[in-house]
């Protein structure tokens, strides 16, 4: 083979530096350093001062001992700071890592310990849990108050606040650009159904090319959006969007919480142009008791679970102009998205909600995908029909499991990301995902996807939320189970949805038992499926 491009191209100091999102917010305060770069209630700061106060916090970091390897966690919602953990972090050579703020303090105490964390930023809102889990720690790391003057109530458990903690580091911290893109930037543990949660570690390569991902994938996103937060910031690094607005020097706007009167007053008041969601949001949106119509288009990204199609065509009524995209915490967030034809404009409302309700295509930062044998890795057949597992492989790949490497290899089996997600592909290439490996429900000899079932299950008119779960069958071995929430002031009776999934749907698939009530939910707006197993068992 020749070697003739080889010789003397190596790389060095002017041809090669390792990719990083946190170089995107050096960019955005040089080029637009007078742009608002975060609101927060009646708090602005520009991108000049956003990038100063990240260096404040790398440098205070330093100064405590805290660099490369070591792991700063956060509990708190959508705040600066959160925002700020995400920079400067990793600035300081230290791994970000936000926790779910549902947690319970026992599962907070083995995650703190697991990462052995060296310091904790803690919104007072969250100090019970905090308070309680400390106590359960043998090994304690530093402790910082976020004294937000939103939240009123609550203890402060740190050795300070989180701005006196700032004002003891440098806004011109001299940060050194990563040694290596393969180090870690950020941790985010799952939800830990099975066991306890596993900590998906993220580096600095794949977190800067899925933040450029999204930003192609989000409608192609224009420069300077404005960003409402209604999506978790600790939740897969909030999809990589703290570093994606900042690549384009756009302007996040905090919510604290996630309420349909706050995310509309806010959709106004800062005239918003992009917001990512969970379907439980839009949902709440669409069944608001005060909603509101908007005459310009707010572009919205929506994950976590499939939206039923009636949900995307009432969103779109709103002026919600939806991307519905896919992925998981093991690939940064959404790595898929339902990439959208020009000419599908001009197909019936209803159809072009089945089209956008697919989970799509992969990004341009996912290299290959592919709908496979789980056993074989053999590619199935793009019609429409085979189901196989979603099979990943790329730089949008997580490093693995922290402290996990049995379970890493067995995800990383074959040379692919096994998603653990049961999808079709069509002939046009996009994937529907027709159920997890787990919650297929094999009725005799049949499969019988539960999003086929729970897409009916929402076109009843009376239906606000649905899920459905194998139940236990001496017969059939298991049978459909719906779990129901109705809207307010509706009323339907568990016949009467029997009766009309029946009608809609080959009679085999549809459930044999509902139960009607609130739904388990986690943060992010994924059913818990696994709290309904267990409660379908006892039925």
């Amino acid at each position: 083979m020749s070697m003739i491009y080889q010789r003397d191209l190596d790389k060095c100091a002017a041809n090669h530096l390792p990719l990083t999102p946190i170089g995107f917010i050096e960019r955005s305060a040089d080029v637009f350093p007078d742009r608002i770069a975060v609101i927060h209630g009646d708090i602005r700061y520009t991108w000049n001062q956003a990038y100063a106060r990240c260096r404040q916090l790398a440098h205070a970091l330093s100064k405590r001992g805290i660099g490369r390897g070591d792991t700063v966690s956060i509990m708190a919602p959508n705040v600066p700071a959160h925002f700020e953990i995400y920079f400067g972090a990793p600035m300081a050579g230290a791994v970000a890592n936000g926790l779910n703020t549902r947690l319970d303090a026992p599962t907070v105490a083995f995650l703190l310990t697991h990462s052995e964390t060296k310091l904790l930023l803690v919104d007072r809102q969250y100090s019970h849990i905090i308070k309680q889990a400390l106590a359960l720690m043998d090994k304690r790391p530093i402790v910082i108050d976020i004294d937000d003057a939103a939240f009123e109530s609550g203890e402060l458990l740190g050795e300070m606040d989180y701005e006196a903690f700032l004002a003891q580091g440098d806004g011109d911290y001299a940060w050194e650009w990563p040694l290596d893109e393969w180090d870690a930037i950020s941790l985010n543990y799952t939800s830990g159904t099975t066991g306890d949660p596993k900590g998906v570690v993220y580096h600095h390569r794949g977190a800067y090319l899925n933040s450029i991902g999204n930003a192609l994938a989000f409608n192609s996103m224009p420069a300077h959006p404005v960003y409402l937060w209604t999506l978790p910031m600790f939740h897969a690094s909030g999809w990589c969007f703290p570093w994606t607005v900042t690549a384009l020097a756009g302007t996040h706007v905090c919510l604290r919480k996630v309420e349909a009167a706050a995310i509309f007053e806010a959709l106004e008041r800062h005239e918003v142009t992009h917001f990512t969601a969970a379907p439980v949001v839009l949902n709440m949106l669409v069944n608001a008791p005060v909603k509101k119509n908007f005459e310009r288009m707010i572009n919205v990204m929506t994950a976590g679970s499939a939206p039923p199609a009636v949900l995307l065509e009432a969103t779109g009524k709103m002026g919600f102009n939806v991307t519905h995209v896919y992925g998981g915490t093991e690939v940064f967030g959404p790595d898929m998205s339902c990439a959208w034809h020009p000419e599908w404009d001009a197909l019936p409302p209803d159809e072009q909600a089945r089209l956008k309700a697919r989970q799509g295509v992969r990004y341009v930062s996912l290299e290959k995908m592919i709908v496979a044998d789980t056993d074989t890795m053999e590619e199935l057949p793009r019609d429409g029909v085979s189901i196989g597992e979603v099979l990943m492989r790329g730089n949008v790949v997580m490093k693995g499991y922290l402290k996990n490497l049995k379970t890493t290899l067995a995800t990383f089996r074959g040379g692919w990301y096994h998603t653990g997600d049961l999808a079709v592909r069509h002939p046009d290439g996009y994937i529907e995902v027709k159920d997890r490996l787990k919650d297929i429900i094999i009725s005799g000899a049949e499969n019988i996807s539960t999003i086929e079932v729970e897409s009916v299950i929402y076109r009843h008119p009376a239906v606000l939320d649905a899920a459905v779960v194998a139940k236990p069958d001496d017969h059939w071995g298991e049978v459909p189970c719906a779990f129901i929430e109705l809207k307010t002031g509706a009323s339907a009776t568990e016949a009467e949805i029997i009766a009309f999934c029946r009608e809609h749907m080959a009679h085999f698939k549809a459930p044999k038992k509902i139960v009607f009530g609130p739904l388990d939910k986690t943060p992010t707006g994924k059913i818990q499926k696994f709290v309904l197993r267990e409660k379908a068992k006892q039925l």
